[in-house]
């Protein structure tokens, strides 16, 4: 790899890092500076952007309840969003054919249909690198989001193979069967990788091979089969472990589209000016899938942070104008056009997903008019019950926390988490857990206002999260206690102006380790 790449590249992402934005912009703008620079992509990124979406879709798969895909604002919501946004994108694009701008002249009415449908697309790998970097795949818009992209990947998929003209192998139909069978053996091989480099190289094998390659073979599109063997992996008790393994391969592999995208083209004057109108339509199509949402009964702030995650063109436009312009449907500018679009909707998307909960703030009273009376099955009124104790996050430590506090205290304690399966299975082994966002301001307008919780303890696993929880609880005048595990110095100062009680997880484990121990060892010296 040229050093040149990796020194552009990390001082892209770093220098937008210190001013508030995701690296993935400054990646963006690397790749663009690389085009300035006459330097092109090959098939080294080539190679690592494909092998980066595909990790990236075989770890959304581990992750993914297949049955969220049948609620009404998944399926109903992704498909009417796709027909209105292909007729009202496929409006401006004749009025911008009539007016003679850009490259939209002399366009045919097909064509002008097959890129609308092309630009009606969000894009995953945008979606999930910020859901994941606030650590919002479990929240309900998240899961919103990435059910929404999961349809739309369907759609795309359908029409990647009626368009390549291919009938794929009469074996595929067997496919469902196969899956079936193959399960068993799928967890039996994973149970015996240990946790070590062989987890992270079946994690490869089974994304690379057993998905994308074997369903290559059956005629039908690789991604797809990386997605479909983390689905059928997700049930596995080591689905998360998995996904974890695979997290710093997937991502610095994705360093490599985001490159791509920027090294495109250069533009001439008439590609630049389509691509900024094509940037304008984005508000639209944000504001239609805020519409669409809010129909569904979705409360608006998870409406709109769903929508602002959605608000970016996707890299599925890109393979409909290349496949275009190979059949001599379209110049080859608008390949160049496309893929500016595509970038400047990453750079304007990220701040403002940054910003969403600030303003949703700023906004809420105008938003909340969009909601319907009947509220989602999600977003009923909580009841905690008469407790002192809450714990914020029920994953290993705030269970661990929950157990320990259940045990002194009994029915005083509530846990909390926005992972709907995580709250079931909690309630399911005994536990008082409820599901919501406390990240969510909407949340505390949800709780009873007289309940008389005395300690919060904040164990969500991204110390953003809880450090927004911990601000949000003082602005409401809060004077209870709170703690809150953290895991470097940074994140301890961060907390303790806030005024809560931090403990050092590396640090606590290693006392409770030691505490343990030397209870074992007394008693065995008592028993001597």
């Amino acid at each position: 790899m040229d050093p040149l790449w990796l020194t552009i590249a990390f001082g892209g992402g770093y220098l937008l890092r210190q001013v508030g934005l995701p690296p993935m912009v400054g990646f963006l703008i690397a790749g663009f500076v690389l085009n300035g620079l006459g330097i092109q992509g090959g098939d080294l990124l080539r190679t690592m952007a494909d092998l980066g979406v595909t990790l990236l879709l075989f770890s959304i798969g581990l992750k993914l309840d297949l049955r969220s895909l049948l609620r009404a604002e998944i399926w109903a919501g992704s498909s009417l969003h796709l027909l209105l946004s292909v007729l009202l994108t496929g409006l401006f694009i004749l009025a911008c054919d009539a007016l003679g701008v850009g490259l939209f002249a002399g366009l045919d009415f097909q064509v002008v249909l097959l890129v609308a449908f092309a630009l009606s697309f969000s894009s995953t790998v945008f979606a999930v690198k910020v859901l994941e970097q606030k650590g919002e795949m479990a929240a309900m818009h998240g899961r919103v989001a990435i059910g929404i992209l999961i349809m739309q990947d369907v759609f795309a998929v359908l029409f990647l193979t009626i368009s390549a003209g291919k009938v794929p192998s009469p074996w595929a139909l067997a496919i469902p069967l196969l899956l079936w069978l193959l399960r068993p053996l799928l967890y039996r091989l994973l149970n015996r990788c240990g946790h070590g480099e062989l987890l992270v190289l079946c994690g490869f094998f089974l994304a690379l091979v057993a998905g994308y390659s074997g369903f290559v073979l059956l005629g039908l599109k690789g991604d797809l089969g990386a997605l479909i063997m983390g689905v059928l992996l997700s049930g596995h008790s080591r689905a998360s472990e998995l996904s974890k393994s695979l997290l710093g391969f997937k991502d610095l592999l994705l360093v490599g589209f985001f490159l791509s995208i920027g090294l495109s083209g250069v533009p001439d004057g008439a590609t630049l000016v389509t691509a900024l109108l094509l940037v304008f339509l984005l508000p639209f199509k944000t504001g239609l899938y805020f519409l669409l949402l809010t129909r569904f009964r979705l409360r608006a702030r998870s409406a709109l942070l769903a929508s602002f995650s959605l608000a970016n063109y996707s890299e599925f436009g890109l393979i409909v104008g290349a496949i275009a312009v190979s059949s001599g449907w379209l110049d080859s500018q608008w390949l160049v056009a496309v893929a500016i679009a595509l970038s400047l909707s990453f750079v304007l998307a990220a701040p403002l997903n940054s910003a969403a909960a600030t303003l949703y703030e700023r906004w809420q009273e105008s938003l909340k008019r969009f909601e319907t009376r009947t509220r989602h099955p999600s977003d009923q009124p909580l009841e905690p019950g008469e407790v002192s104790i809450a714990v914020f996050g029920m994953g290993r430590i705030g269970t661990a926390v929950y157990d320990y506090f259940h045990k002194r205290y009994a029915d005083k304690v509530v846990g909390v988490d926005y992972n709907k399966e995580k709250v079931t299975r909690h309630c399911r082994d005994g536990r008082h857990v409820i599901y919501g966002d406390p990240t969510d301001p909407d949340f505390w307008a949800r709780m009873p206002r007289d309940n008389r919780v005395e300690l919060c303890l904040l164990a969500m696993p991204k110390h953003v999260a809880n450090i927004s929880v911990a601000a949000t609880m003082r602005g409401r005048g809060y004077q209870g206690r709170l703690a809150s595990i953290a895991y470097f110095a940074d994140q301890i100062d961060e907390l303790e102006t806030l005024g809560v009680a931090t403990f050092d997880f590396y640090a606590e484990a290693g006392s409770g380790f030691a505490r343990h121990a030397d209870q074992l060892s007394a008693r065995d010296l008592a028993d001597f």
